[in-house]
């Protein structure tokens, strides 16, 4: 009996081998959370103590850089999407040429890890607002950039970051979504007088 029972499980066994050995496995790719991303609301931010006002979206937190000594400098955080736009503004004192430079270059120290980088001019005459806007394409750090300025008196800066690990297929459509956002501030750009 006890024969009998170790050849079965023998034949089990080997029987086992063979049949599990007939399905080839298949990867799956990566899946991300889906994120639903509500339809923007825009706002102007004209009650901040700011020389330049512009629409924004009422989902987004403003957050002011004073506490780190730099005046008319202002974080734009987005909560849900784990996402900040960092504004630097400088005032042009003979210096464009060197404030536009230092700007392309901190946008084209990131074509190391770019699979594109693409220039878009803005020109608002209607406002004296002139500007570029930066699309950083693949897994970058920062997929959108953009400077705007009246070419004589002011310069303002902008970087979308992602709190994350950047991965262009995970943060995509949020990085679209922005984008928009950083479009439709571009177009309502203004300069306080």
């Amino acid at each position: 009996m006890l024969h009998r029972l170790s050849n079965l499980l023998i034949f089990l066994s080997i029987s086992g081998l063979f049949g599990s050995c007939s399905e080839v496995p298949i990867p799956r790719p990566y899946g991300y959370f889906r994120v639903d991303l509500p339809n923007p609301v825009y706002r102007k931010i004209d009650t901040l103590n700011l020389p330049y006002r512009f629409d924004l979206p009422e989902n987004v937190k403003i957050i002011s850089c004073k506490a780190i000594k730099k005046d008319n400098w202002i974080d734009l955080y987005y909560p849900k999407l784990n996402a900040t736009i960092y504004c630097s503004y400088k005032p042009v004192n003979g210096n464009l040429i060197d404030l536009l430079e230092d700007s392309r270059k901190i946008v084209y120290k990131h074509s190391i890890r770019a699979d594109g980088i693409g220039e878009k001019a803005f020109d608002n005459p209607k406002n004296n607002v002139h500007g570029i806007l930066y699309d950083l394409k693949g897994n970058t750090a920062s997929s959108v950039q953009f400077v705007l300025t009246d070419s004589l008196h002011n310069f303002f800066r902008g970087a979308l970051y992602f709190d994350n690990v950047p991965n262009k297929d995970s943060i995509a459509p949020m990085s679209d979504y922005i984008r928009n956002d950083v479009i439709r501030l571009m177009e309502s750009f203004e300069w306080k007088k």
